[in-house]
């Protein structure tokens, strides 16, 4: 077995230091990635929310025009059976 002395523990040492150093510097490498990906997220996670708050709008216009519509209905149906222009009564 090799003898340990403090020339070979130095050597081990510096060769540990420089395999650290490019550990840290993958680490940094990888936590702008990361931050990088995480803004992106924030970008669409808002860009999901503004289409939903669309989404919802359209929903409450395509009601009220469902609603008009029925109305509408509603008022021609009595139109057609005060003219008695049909024969069923109105809905």
């Amino acid at each position: 077995m090799a003898e340990v002395t403090n020339d070979l523990i130095y050597e081990v040492l510096k060769s540990m230091q420089g395999r650290l150093s490019n550990i840290e510097h993958k680490l940094v490498e990888v936590d702008g990635r990361l931050e990088s990906l995480t803004s992106q997220v924030r970008g669409l996670s808002m860009e999901i929310n503004g289409l939903s708050l669309e989404m919802n709008g359209a929903r409450g216009d395509i009601s009220n025009i469902y609603k008009t519509l029925g109305r509408q209905d509603a008022r021609l149906s009595r139109i057609e059976k005060r003219l008695d222009i049909i024969e069923e009564p109105a809905e």
